[in-house]
């Protein structure tokens, strides 16, 4: 691979700013009343400037003691859990219950209030949601709850865990069956709390869109998410397969879960010990593969591609069966990398032949590495109490005008207490005079007005990370152009509509077989659902001059292209600042567009692998690493994509200011590694799998545990021993009591393979559901692995939520898809946007565009299309 030097990238008034800038959300004040449901959110938005301050009780936030701490000693300011999700945030203690006087002050001069107490501030306030809402009409109020505030799970106990298994990324994650097809293994949880990553990403976009909207009438609303609703969505593939065509996936070892099961992982071992990752075995890769092994002597048998191959097929990670020939490549790979050390494996030499090679690197291995610290990164966080600094991951992107905000180490309990509360009243940041046009175009799902009226995206999105950032931002809505050309579309055959259609889905009792039409996919509807379509080929000198027309009319230019494409076709951010200087442009490529590795080939399992969350997963080692069943960076870069454009409009709407946003899908992922850098760059130790076990949150049992019937599991998880009696009670075992090996929460933690053995031989008697329902009866947290028939068909509670949202496309007619999880109150969202519709149709637009923005006549669009230009 060609190195590019990293000199003078961030120098200049058209570079990126690096750590200089200043926030998105400078000058806002957060008051957060929160745990590890919504610290991350509150980390989110102290990245981006906010202001925030963390009210705890006398005793300390119950996160200072979750673990891992400083030298393993526990204590309330070691932490390292409590150090990466609290960084430059203050600590005032408040005695919330006897002294709420000194909350209301504090919340008289806040943006937003980030609360994950289910209620119990509003009680200690004595002022229910819409009183707090009337007494301070500015404040936008940011909940996250565990399941909704209400409904038949509402006061369900959760964790980490329960939502990972509830939310379906259980069943999408973990090994390959065994050589019957069984699964002798359980689903594995992905570790690093990413129930609450996911829950925050999402809440941080709903606050920034109700801080838009605030800009324009002056009015804070509430805005909600409900962690088992957002984890429900974040699975990439499952819900489609099984709404469109009644098809379950079987999860498999370290990649994408699959409609028909294989023994062929992608991964690689080395003669060493480490991993890699090889991913994509289809004609294309054949072509670059053959002559890359024959240079080393180990092509075997294989051959390149016949001419007739299309090497121009590209299809959803996931959505492509196995077969022999494919599974003989990749044995011939593995063959391959087994004649290599992990250090000197050519991986850059596949690279640059155009396959999608990577190390499955530990996390700290990218805290090491320069193309990250040049970045931003990673940075290091001075503690003067220890005399030293430490390393943390503290950047999600780069922009030209603004940049993430590293700030101090978190605070020690109480440290801001006396300064904050004796500051002056503060005022808030709503402008004096509120820009007073929210008339437009209301939702037709709730008559209200969108968040994002008016805002306009051309939109060269594609496959998920990017499509999927745009699509939030229609559903808040914003009109969104997407342009595709034939040549080089969109992934358009995944999930794909049954034969028969919406008739024969309801009717049917097993998989459906699918239709062929690039216009009828079920997954590029979910995922582009609200937005209109436009074919151009923007190579054509007149389809370029269009382009740039387009950039005059809209806000933001949203692309997920290897780096360089637009600008070598005439479109870099240079040329659409000469058309529009305020234009908001973002590119997402899976390592940024600046650095060594900027022109890497990525996908979500490549940049997985490489950031660190396909080595985190699995059983410990020797075991493989058992990775994601889906490309979970592909849903975090979308989060983060759409995260970046909200923040960018906040920020021109107070500064007149565009700027360029190169965001990496790979960073979204390493920001999510932070504890576990802690723990390397304070202790030295390096990650290790645990399973589905849990030591630094101490609990046993802590796992998922068989039931009856096929591939049937039950999540448990136990944190005290209110929670391991009650257990033992409702599983009718009092022996368990009395047995010594089990007696405190330390012996249970010690002893969790004989606990896992007497709790297992219980579950395997009875149905998952039995069992949740007996449990969480008993308050014991506890949830099935539900698969995606179970959330669809069987949850009550996502249900209640109205989780899927029935929108109509013009050809693939009318189908579920995903709402978004975050509920706002005066501006809600609705996943059919200002157009009320499903994904378009290629080119299905092209006249409305054209004309309606453009002011063309229809014998210039017609002559257009007769040129090749649309």
């Amino acid at each position: 691979m060609t190195e590019r030097s990293d000199a003078g990238l961030f120098k200049g008034p058209g570079e990126m700013m690096g750590n200089s800038g200043p926030g998105m959300l400078a000058g806002l004040r957060v008051i957060e009343i929160a745990d590890e449901r919504a610290e991350y959110t509150g980390l989110l938005l102290a990245g981006l400037g906010c202001e925030v301050i963390k009210i705890e009780p006398p005793e300390g936030c119950a996160t200072r003691r979750i673990g891992p701490f400083l030298a393993d000693q526990p204590g309330p300011e070691r932490s390292l859990f409590f150090w990466n999700y609290n960084r430059n945030k203050k600590s005032v203690v408040i005695d919330v219950q006897a002294r709420p006087e000194q909350l209301l002050r504090l919340l008289q001069g806040a943006d937003i209030l980030l609360d994950s107490s289910c209620g119990a501030v509003n009680a200690a306030l004595k002022l229910d949601r819409a009183a707090l809402n009337e007494r301070f009409p500015g404040l936008i109020t940011a909940r996250m709850t565990p399941f909704g505030d209400d409904g038949p799970w509402a006061d369900f106990k959760a964790s980490d865990l329960i939502h990972l298994a509830l939310g379906g990324v259980m069943m999408n994650c973990g090994y390959d069956p065994d050589p019957k097809l069984a699964y002798d293994t359980p689903p594995i949880a992905p570790q690093v709390w990413h129930a609450y990553h996911i829950a925050g990403e999402q809440l941080a976009t709903g606050v920034i869109a109700a801080l838009i909207a605030r800009q324009r009438d002056g009015q804070g609303q509430d805005v909600s998410v409900a962690v088992h609703e957002a984890v429900s969505k974040n699975p990439e593939l499952d819900i489609m397969h099984w709404v469109m065509r009644r098809v379950p996936l079987w999860r498999l070892t370290c990649r994408h879960a699959l409609e028909t099961p294989n023994h062929s992982p992608s991964i690689m071992h080395t003669k060493d010990g480490r991993w890699y990752i090889s991913h994509g075995m289809g004609a294309r890769d054949l072509k670059a593969l053959v002559p890359l092994l024959s240079k080393y002597g180990m092509q075997a048998d294989l051959q390149p591609p016949p001419p007739d191959a299309d090497l121009k097929a590209r299809a959803v990670p996931g959505s492509t069966a196995s077969d022999e020939a494919r599974a003989h490549m990749i044995d011939v790979v593995q063959r391959f990398a087994r004649a290599w050390t992990y250090q000197d494996m050519p991986w850059l030499e596949a690279q640059e032949a155009g396959l999608l090679w990577a190390p499955i690197r530990k996390p700290h291995e990218n805290a090491l590495d320069p193309h990250w610290i040049a970045r931003g990164s990673f940075a290091d966080v001075e503690h003067p109490e220890h005399g030293r600094s430490f390393r943390y991951p503290t950047s999600k992107w780069l922009a030209t005008r603004t940049s993430w905000q590293v700030g101090r180490r978190a605070p020690l309990l109480g440290e801001d207490t006396a300064r904050v509360m004796a500051e002056q009243a503060r005022r808030l940041a709503v402008p004096a005079r509120p820009r007073g046009d929210a008339a437009g175009v209301k939702s037709a799902l709730h008559g209200k007005a969108f968040a994002l009226q008016g805002v306009k995206i051309l939109d060269f999105a594609w496959f998920l990370a990017s499509a999927g950032g745009t699509r939030f931002l229609a559903a808040m809505g914003a009109e969104s152009y997407k342009v595709e050309w034939k040549d080089n579309p969109d992934t358009r055959l995944a999930a794909m509509a049954p034969v028969g259609g919406r008739a024969a889905r309801d009717a049917a009792t097993g998989p459906l077989p699918g239709v062929k039409d690039p216009d009828m996919g079920g997954q590029f509807n979910n995922k582009n659902a609200g937005k209109r379509g436009i074919s151009l080929n923007i190579r054509h000198p007149k389809g370029l001059a269009i382009a740039r027309d387009l950039v005059r009319v809209c806000d933001i230019v949203a692309e997920g292209f290897s780096p360089g494409v637009l600008a070598r076709l005439g479109l870099g951010y240079d040329e659409m600042r000469k058309i529009r200087p305020d234009i908001i442009y973002i590119q997402q490529a899976g390592m940024g567009a600046h650095g060594t590795y900027g022109r890497m080939r990525t996908v979500g399992p490549v940049a997985a692998a490489f950031g660190g969350q396909a080595d985190m997963s699995g059983l410990p080692e020797p075991a493989m690493p058992v990775g994601w069943g889906y490309s979970y960076l592909d849903w975090m870069g979308a989060y983060g994509y759409a995260l970046a454009l909200l923040g960018a409009l906040y920020h021109r709407d107070r500064t007149g200011e565009g700027q360029w946003i190169d965001a990496s899908q790979c960073e979204s992922g390493l920001f999510l590694t932070g504890t576990s850098i802690l723990d390397w760059s304070a202790n030295g130790r390096t990650w290790s799998r645990y399973g589905n076990r849990s030591p630094y949150k101490p609990a046993a049992p802590h796992g998922a545990f068989r039931c009856q019937g096929n591939d049937r599991w039950v999540a448990i998880a136990c944190f005290t021993d209110q929670e391991w009696r009650a257990l033992a009670g409702v599983a009718g075992h009092p022996e368990w009591l009395e047995d010594r090996r089990f007696a405190t929460l330390a012996d249970r933690m010690a002893r969790q393979d004989a606990l896992e053995q007497a709790v297992g031989g219980w579950t395997a008697t009875r149905s998952a559901e039995a069992v949740m329902m007996a449990l969480q009866n008993a308050s014991v947290p506890a949830g099935v692995c539900q698969t995606a028939e179970d959330r669809c068909d069987n949850d009550p509670q996502l249900r209640h939520l109205q989780w899927l949202t029935e929108v109509t496309g013009s050809k693939i007619g009318t189908w579920p898809v995903y709402e978004l999880p975050m509920k706002l109150s005066r501006t809600p969202a609705y996943v059919g946007g200002p157009i009320d519709r499903g994904a378009p149709g290629y080119g299905e637009d092209n006249a409305w565009v054209l004309s309606e923005l453009l002011g063309m006549t229809d014998s210039d669009v017609q002559r257009l299309a007769e040129e090749g230009v649309i």
